[in-house]
């Protein structure tokens, strides 16, 4: 079962912060998280995000297409 949209999308409030943080700071870095449930947002495109699988962090790097899709 789909979200419903008056919630609008999930993302894990630290996740925010740290992209926050990384788009003031100009540099390109690598976001680690284990949220693998946030939903990919607009402000992520460019970013690389490291999610963690369980056992090791897997780097993203963050493209237009994968905006609505989850981390995970």
């Amino acid at each position: 079962m789909a979200r419903s949209i008056k919630k609008g999308p999930y993302v894990h409030y630290s996740l925010l912060e740290k992209i926050d943080k990384a788009k003031e700071s100009g540099k390109k870095s690598v976001i680690k998280t284990w949220s693998r449930s946030s939903m990919i947002i607009p402000d992520m495109v460019g970013e690389t995000i490291a999610v963690h699988n369980g056992k090791t962090f897997v780097p993203v790097f963050v493209t237009e297409n994968m905006v609505g899709h989850k981390l995970g």
